[in-house]
């Protein structure tokens, strides 16, 4: 068995399809059995589980913030 991505809330993620309007970039809003996710082209709100997350991810994008976590 594989080990489960390691994503935060807070993360851009790249999924491998679009959604109807486009986008490719999502960020995530929950972590647990279910991810929350907020379309970033749309701002629509998705929740899906772990496992078809963990299928469709395709990138975790590098964080625009320049806040460290120290």
């Amino acid at each position: 068995m594989t080990d489960p991505v390691q994503v935060r809330a807070g993360d851009r993620v790249c999924l491998r399809k679009p959604h109807p309007c486009g986008g490719y970039e999502w960020d995530v809003t929950r972590i647990g059995a279910d991810i929350g996710l907020v379309c970033l082209t749309c701002n629509r709100r998705l929740m899906i589980t772990r496992r078809k997350f963990e299928k469709r991810l395709k990138a975790i994008l590098p964080s625009t913030e320049d806040g460290s976590t120290d």
